[in-house]
């Protein structure tokens, strides 16, 4: 069965792309048959997509964003390719209305990327109560959690999101810290998963909690910060 992760936030600048290309990458290199949706106008993961060399595990893109050319259908632009296991789609920002409930109505999992700033908390903030009021993910079956994304080594977790989160049961999954790496990831088409393991340490020790809570999302998540700090191998 193929599983649907939507990354999505209704505020620019909080790293849903980085989300997404790297989500994509981790469940390739796995072996997992991967596509990748891209709706964002930017085309920001398209771009990142291109980049990627031919050596590597293959990943399936869908640009969901561009129009479609004469004589093909929506619905053939937006097709799936047989045997998909796992589909990423990466949201533009301030998705709303038709489009919205179309992407919530073919997810499995929401991750919303949130930065650790006070104006982007109460954005995402006021968007996760509308994803539970006017959204009804929990009607729909749909599974969310946030990432506190572009954390800076020195910023610690915003508390009063913490505390938010836990009144909703919405789990906080992990931090992850702004680093080097995602530039270079970005820049050649891979993800941090395809980098030397010696050098991204840190960034999957930071992915582990969301590696484990993808795998069984009923099962509340616990954060970086709860758990030991780990040297994370393939398939770990």
């Amino acid at each position: 069965m193929m599983q649907t992760i939507l990354v999505l936030n209704s505020k620019g600048g909080c790293g849903k792309t980085t989300l997404a290309t790297n989500l994509a990458s981790l469940y390739a290199t796995g072996g997992v048959k991967t596509a990748l949706m891209d709706y964002d106008p930017q085309g920001s993961s398209a771009q990142w997509h291109q980049l990627r060399a031919e050596e590597l595990a293959q990943i399936h893109l869908i640009n969901a964003a561009c129009k479609t050319s004469r004589g093909q259908t929506r619905s053939w632009q937006l097709a799936v390719p047989q045997g998909t296991e796992r589909l990423i789609i990466d949201a533009p920002a301030g998705v709303s209305g038709h489009l919205l409930r179309e992407l919530l109505g073919r997810a499995d999992i929401v991750l919303i990327p949130v930065a650790p700033s006070p104006i982007d908390i109460h954005a995402t903030s006021d968007f996760i109560k509308d994803l539970l009021l006017v959204g009804k993910i929990r009607s729909l079956g749909v599974h969310a959690g946030v990432i506190a994304n572009r954390v800076r080594r020195e910023t610690p977790l915003y508390d009063p999101l913490r505390r938010f989160l836990n009144s909703l049961r919405i789990p906080l999954i992990t931090s992850l810290t702004d680093t080097e790496n995602y530039v270079w990831a970005a820049e050649s088409g891979k993800g941090i998963y395809e980098l030397p393991e010696a050098s991204t340490t840190l960034e999957r020790e930071q992915w582990l909690p969301l590696i484990r809570w993808l795998a069984c999302p009923e099962v509340p998540s616990r954060t970086s910060r709860d758990l030991p700090r780990l040297s994370l191998v393939s398939g770990a």
